[in-house]
């Protein structure tokens, strides 16, 4: 066998990753909800036959993270023997795919010459998924089962035909059908972007060659993390945060890890925290294996290239059980809006023992999930708005956290005002950055946001998912704590009524919803700040 040449190497990673980002490019532009067309909630990837990760486009980390947990399950069930040109298989079940219902997975074999070659995947957050409420994320949910309809793995296209009889049970069983079954067909086009890609590349390096530099793509990722591993302080760091409450109870849950850095890997033990709760926040183990890498990977080598090598060096146990690993039939809905977020917090407070200068004091710490739905006065039809709100980014070492932006586990972008009060049956009031939410330190951290919206004309249900309220974002170093997030209701009677932190409720026409996302921590000592930025922050009204 030929030496691996690492000009050609490098081309290829490449010539993937670009096969990756052009599907995305194709499910954003033909998707026809506004969640994806406009908020862009969806990733996508290339794997080998075997299921191994060699590329992703740059879109949201928590999908990307637990996206081979979804196509390694998935090929157990259907084996590449099974499997034929042309086919599709869908799936959403989060005790196969590991993330919530409203994430629907769509992966494609790629065949050359009768053998398969790479299996192309992306996955998409629908609007609407059935159950309980609008949007399929109720805070109120005690089992699965309420949450939405659960898709095992099928063949929704077979040999190059949609299956017409899944995709009607499928959009049959959702609100908002029309906008299901674009999304879906948004996601077949997709793979076949991808799928000419990859032949494109085999037509020009042959399959042999095409196959043997993905297997070194994974195994130069391997090298890379395992020598990046030595450079690392060696020895045990631990942290602990917590979720204010489950959505059923205010109870405290704790998130415990022990970051274990050896020489050539590290253990990463959540041994420790809270059992798996009523509500739904519990994380499937998919889940926080991504919240895991995405914070050893973001804060060790930001670089390393995206595949399946850049992991073997971590070990990760989750207790069966627990809020990081739950058993069935426990709901596990919000646990990607809350709990994957402090996943994240406490790895990375772990790391910042370890690694102070490569770490960010605390984010906003909940990607503030908020759904209305209800049926559109304008159509008569069900509609259903789904957005996350960003806050404040935590500062670092060198510099401020970014305000009103989306971090760590979630990457998606705001959907525009018009867009809102276009598509759907609401009125956007206000909409900007909120003062006073940073957290003082020699760098700050960023600003949470705000939105307020009125719903017109209609009874809506609405389904609010956040955290922070009690408990600040932490700073580092001597710096301060983030603001907390604040929501509530002006009721049309005038009456106000403040919001838990996840709640699940109906609103009257006319009611006008108010909504504050957390801001960052600070990282240094305050009285250490350039006076000159204390001064621009004051007169752009920051502070």
């Amino acid at each position: 066998m030929s030496t691996i040449d690492p000009i050609t190497l490098e081309v290829m990673r490449n010539a993937f990753q670009s096969a990756a980002e052009e599907m995305g490019a194709a499910l954003i532009r033909t998707a026809l909800s506004p969640n994806i067309k406009d908020r862009r909630d969806c990733s996508t990837g290339v794997y080998s036959a075997a299921g191994e990760l060699i590329a992703q486009a740059e879109h949201i980390p928590l999908h990307l993270g637990l996206m081979p947990s979804v196509v390694k399950s998935t090929l157990r069930i259907f084996p590449v023997a099974s499997l034929q040109p042309g086919d599709a298989i869908i799936t959403n079940d989060p005790y196969i795919s590991g993330s919530h219902l409203p994430d629907i997975c769509i992966l494609s074999p790629v065949f050359h010459e009768r053998s398969c070659i790479g299996i192309l995947a992306n996955l998409a957050h629908h609007v609407d998924i059935g159950g309980m409420a609008p949007g399929g994320m109720p805070t109120i949910s005690t089992e699965i089962f309420q949450e939405g309809l659960r898709i095992p793995p099928v063949r929704i296209r077979k040999a190059g035909a949609v299956d017409e009889e899944i995709m009607t049970l499928i959009t049959h069983n959702v609100r908002t059908s029309r906008e299901a079954r674009g999304d879906f067909q948004a996601q077949l086009a997709a793979n076949n972007v991808g799928e000419r890609r990859l032949h494109e590349i085999i037509r020009k390096y042959g399959a042999e060659q095409t196959t043997r530099y993905m297997e070194e793509l994974i195994n130069y990722s391997e090298r890379r993390m395992r020598a990046r591993l030595r450079e690392l302080p060696q020895g045990v760091f631990a942290f602990e945060d917590y979720l204010e409450g489950d959505g059923i109870s205010e109870d405290p849950l704790a998130l415990k890890v022990r970051l274990s850095i050896e020489p050539s890997r590290i253990v990463v033990d959540f041994t420790g925290s809270s059992p798996q709760t009523r509500g739904s926040v519990n994380c499937t183990r998919p889940v926080t294996l991504a919240c895991t890498y995405y914070a050893l990977k973001a804060a060790i080598d930001p670089d390393l290239p995206s595949t399946g090598g850049a992991f073997k060096p971590i070990e990760v146990i989750t207790p069966p059980g627990s809020i990081v690993n739950p058993r069935f039939p426990a709901p596990v809905s919000n646990a990607n809006i809350n709990t994957s977020q402090r996943i994240a917090d406490v790895v990375l407070g772990a790391l910042s023992k370890a690694m102070p200068e490569r770490v960010p004091a605390a984010s906003s710490g909940s990607m503030c999930l908020f759904t209305i739905g209800g049926i559109n006065p304008r159509s008569g039809a069900y509609y259903s708005y789904v957005e996350t709100y960003g806050g404040g980014q935590g500062a670092v070492c060198t510099q401020d956290g970014l305000a009103g932006v989306h971090t760590h586990m979630t990457n998606t972008r705001n959907t525009p005002v018009e867009v809102i009060e276009i598509a759907y049956p609401l009125r956007v009031d206000r909409y900007g950055l909120v003062p006073n939410t940073d957290g003082a330190g020699r760098f700050r951290g960023g600003l949470g946001l705000t939105r307020e919206l009125t719903v017109l004309d209609h009874h809506a249900i609405i389904n609010l998912s956040s955290d922070r309220l009690k408990i600040r974002p932490w700073g580092l170093a001597g710096g301060g704590a983030g603001g907390t997030v604040a929501s509530s209701l002006d009721l049309p009677a005038g009456e106000k009524v403040v919001l838990p932190s996840k709640t699940t409720r109906g609103v009257a026409p006319g009611t006008r919803i108010n909504l504050r996302t957390a801001g960052g921590g600070g990282y240094g000592p305050p009285f250490l700040r350039d006076p000159q930025l204390v001064r621009d922050d004051v007169l752009n009204g920051f502070v």
